[in-house]
């Protein structure tokens, strides 16, 4: 059977030029292309770390960092979980970087291979393989004895005076530009300790090596002092309530249908856990959170344009985590409300959205530290009236882990992303104890806050310098 033809309408010309973006692009040698793993990525060309490493290798006096440490990975773990008292703790990738982890899994070791290499060692260098290739961070009091995700490299300095300067130079923005260009896979991206160990470091002096170990020792000085005070002050404060012992468990109990109906009317079993029953039964006195702070509340949402030349941004994920992986800078107009946005040393400042058995609820003191610079939106902002309680103290009575925070986190609402509403924070019920009492807890507390920013502060100095060298070295200065 014949087909008649059909008029069809006219293709529309190609453009000469894409219209949308340029194409990046860059030409290298067919043997970049053979050589080591042969990667055939356009991705780790074009990457500014590729270029980094280039500019380093073209100079005189680098090693690989091979040379100088052994980077290693346990594999995988087989997670036998167990009750509490009977195992090892255990702290996942995001633990690792919490200021105070509080293990929520317990592992039977003896189910472990080589499980006394999997335990933290203080001043150990970890470097995280996989999700966020490159951030390190170390050791430090709050890690002993826990096992730590698979997913860290651990590093050891073939010799101990290079150790500061080794994790300086993975700290800065070089080194974690060359990682970053280093790492393979789409979805979850990974680094291999072979990938780390081939990169090319710059060699110092012995009167710079000995300069960042004693940098780096400050910091974990710093970060073992803040973990430990805040540990004691949390200790005083559970020792002036007493034990608490629950009339019933959580996972069955019974309340009076009198309480479902005072206040907002909660329905929901969480709100009534007889856990914080137990607490507040403990307490001889107590006053409302809202009646000893000058104000509680949150801001509003905001469209949020990140650039250079902006001011620092910190989120909620950064402010409760170490030593935090990059900062943004936020782009503000003049004329808008942005001070609004700022806080002062004093200042509690409190994650209200996220998981109630994570970030959720978590509170901490500022200080000078955070001077200028734009928080989000989703944190609640707390001023104690100096007068009736000092900051420190309420920190402590907010987040004790369990003389406490079993108080917060029962009013968070919500399924998916339950939050905090200030005006159901402004309802926790504060113990009151003597003023020798709370001056020695607040003393304690805000002592580790202080601590804890200091450490932060410095190991962004330490990694801005270490930057500065090699910025230096790859400029031809070959003392360093």
């Amino acid at each position: 059977m014949a087909s008649r033809a059909r008029l069809i309408p006219e293709l529309a010309p190609v453009p000469e030029t894409w219209p949308w973006h340029n194409l990046k692009w860059q030409a290298v040698s067919a043997g970049e292309l053979v050589a080591g793993d042969r990667r055939m990525e356009a991705a780790s060309y074009l990457s500014s770390g590729y270029g980094l490493r280039r500019s380093i290798e073209r100079q005189r006096g680098w090693v690989k960092l091979g040379s100088l440490a052994r980077f290693w990975a346990p594999p995988r773990i087989k997670q036998v979980f167990v009750d509490k008292e009977y195992g090892t703790p255990y702290l996942n990738t995001s633990q690792v970087f919490e200021v105070r982890p509080a293990p929520r899994k317990f592992l039977a070791r003896e189910k472990i291979s080589k499980a006394e290499s999997r335990l933290a060692q203080q001043g150990t260098i970890l470097v995280m393989a996989s999700a966020s290739p490159g951030r390190s961070t170390l050791v430090t009091a709050a890690h002993e004895n826990s096992i730590l995700s698979h997913h860290f490299m651990r590093v050891e300095p073939r010799s101990e005076e290079l150790w500061g300067w080794i994790y300086a130079y993975l700290k800065s923005p070089q080194g974690q530009a060359m990682m970053s260009g280093s790492q393979y896979a789409s979805i979850i991206r990974h680094i291999e300790p072979h990938h780390v160990e081939a990169l090319p470091v710059p060699m110092v002096s012995e009167v710079t090596a000995l300069d960042f170990q004693q940098k780096v020792e400050r910091i974990l000085s710093l970060r073992n002092s803040a973990f430990e005070l805040g540990e004691e002050a949390d200790r005083r404060f559970a020792e002036a309530i007493g034990p608490v012992r629950p009339d019933q468990r959580e996972d069955g109990f019974e309340v009076s249908s009198s309480l479902l109906s005072v206040g907002r009317r909660r329905l929901e079993a969480s709100r009534h856990n007889p856990v914080a029953a137990g607490i507040i039964s403990k307490f001889k006195k107590v006053d409302r959170l809202g009646d000893i702070t000058k104000r509680i509340w949150w801001m509003s949402r905001f469209k949020r344009f990140y650039g250079e030349g902006g001011l620092p941004y910190i989120s909620a994920d950064e402010l409760f985590s170490i030593n935090p992986q990059g900062s943004k800078k936020i782009l503000v107009s003049p004329d808008d409300n942005h001070a609004d946005y700022f806080v002062d040393p004093d200042w509690i400042v409190m994650a209200c959205s996220g998981q109630t058995y994570g970030m959720n609820g978590a509170a901490t003191l500022l200080s000078e530290h955070h001077a200028n610079t734009f928080f989000s939106h989703d944190l609640i902002r707390i001023s104690a009236d100096k007068e009736k309680v000092r900051p420190g103290f309420l920190v402590t009575a907010l987040t004790h882990r369990t003389h406490g925070r079993p108080l917060l986190i029962r009013e968070a609402y919500g399924t998916s992303i339950p939050h905090l509403d200030p005006s159901d924070v402004a309802q926790f019920p504060v113990v009151r104890l003597s003023k020798k009492v709370e001056d020695a807890i607040a003393d304690l507390a805000e002592s580790s806050a202080r601590s804890r920013f200091e450490a932060d502060v410095l190991e962004q100095q330490l990694a801005i310098r270490a930057g500065a060298l090699v910025d230096r070295f790859i400029a031809g200065v070959s003392e360093l």
